[in-house]
Order: C-alpha cells, then structure tokens, then sequence
C-alpha cells in the first residue's frame, strides 16, 4: 500500500492529512484566520498517524504544498517536510497549491479560478478548465474590473480562495461567481501527489524551495 503523508502550509490553514493510494484516510486541519504552524504542524502529523495506525516509517513519501502563499507558512511546512524526507529516508513530492485549491470546486463545465490573496489589491491566481486543465499560467496580478474579462466573457467562472473576499467587490460580471470561506486544504492533496508517486516525479530533498512567485518584503505588524 502506497501511503503519502500530504502538508499544507501556505495559508492560516495548518492541514496535514494521510492518504492511501491517493484516498484520504486521516486528515486534521485548523481552519481559522491565525497562523498556527509552528505550534500545530508536528502534533496533527502525530494526529493522523495515530488515526490511521500506521507508522511514518510506513508511508511511501511526503508530500508538500509548494506555493505560492505566505511566505512564512511555506517556510515552514517545506522545512518538515524536508527533515521528514531525511530522516526516514523518504522521496519529496511538491503538490502546486493552487491546483489543489482548484480541487475544491467541482463543476460540469466552464472556468475556475483559485485565488490567495498577495495584499493590498494584489491576488496570487490562476486559471483551469473543468477537468482542471491549465488556462492560465500562476501570476501575481493587480485585480480590476477587467480582470478574468477574457474569461468572464465566455461562460460561469467560479473563484475560490482567500482572495475571493476583495474580489468580489472589485469584480461585477454577471458570469463572475464567488465560492467563500475556502482556503487550501490537504484534504485535495492525495491524489495529485499520489499521481506524482506514480510517475516518479519527485523532487530534490537538499535542493527543494517553495515557489513565493514573488521576494519576501518584511513589514511591521
């Protein structure tokens, strides 16, 4: 049995869950608006193995949501994963955030559009078809009335994320709908890093960093 211990760090929502042949069987999450990594990560990770009453010498790999996201968060969610992968002697696989952000939303047809919010007017997103196909390439973008125009102009598109709450207030296409309260989960994670597994698209343990998309730029609290 090929089991895959999935983090997700990149947002508030410290989330940690254990899948087997790419289906969740343990998940434990803290979906609120505080960052609380560095108290929780190491206890859910405990959390789901006792659930799961497998050991981590058990799982076949560790996977990490790669970004973009806080910078902080990813820092620190990357860095487990890591000492994880060395210490058990196990291969990394990096899961891209906003496409397991894309999971969240299941629709026949039409666009998604996954979204973190990047402060100030800025959005971190990205583009999928229904089958979550890339449209668009991950951007940092200043939000506008035309943002998304191309998009909007054609049929439905569904945001989700963090930056649905300032977008909508930007956005008023009629074709424009907003999916709220969703942050990424590790909950979506299982079955695209057991995928990955399948193909051996691992990454490199000592070289790994998260995709920020943009540099760090520190600020006062």
């Amino acid at each position: 049995m090929s089991y895959i211990l999935n983090i997700e760090t990149a947002t508030t929502n410290c989330s940690v869950s254990l899948s087997k042949e790419g289906e969740i069987i343990a998940l434990k999450e803290d979906y609120n608006s505080k960052y609380s990594h560095a108290e929780s990560l190491h206890l859910f990770i405990d959390s789901v193995f006792n659930e799961a009453q497998i050991k981590p010498q058990d799982v076949a790999a560790i996977a990490v949501s790669k970004g973009p996201g806080s910078y902080t968060g990813l820092r620190i969610g990357v860095s487990t994963a890591k000492g994880l992968c060395f210490s058990l002697d196990k291969p990394l696989i990096s899961v891209d955030t906003l496409e397991a952000l894309s999971h969240q939303v299941q629709i026949a047809s039409e666009f998604i559009v996954p979204m973190l919010d990047a402060r100030r007017m800025e959005v971190y997103a990205a583009v999928y078809d229904a089958t979550y196909k890339p449209m668009r390439a991950i951007q940092a973008q200043v939000l506008n009335e035309d943002s998304f125009h191309e998009f909007l102009e054609q049929s439905k598109v569904y945001f989700v994320g963090n930056g649905v709450e300032k977008t909508k207030d930007i956005i008023t296409h009629p074709n424009a709908v907003f999916i709220e309260n969703k942050l990424p989960s590790a909950n979506e994670m299982g079955r695209l890093a057991f995928d990955k597994y399948k193909i051996g698209d691992m990454e490199d343990v000592a070289y790994f960093e998260p995709f920020y998309l943009k540099d760090f730029i520190g600020t006062k609290s």
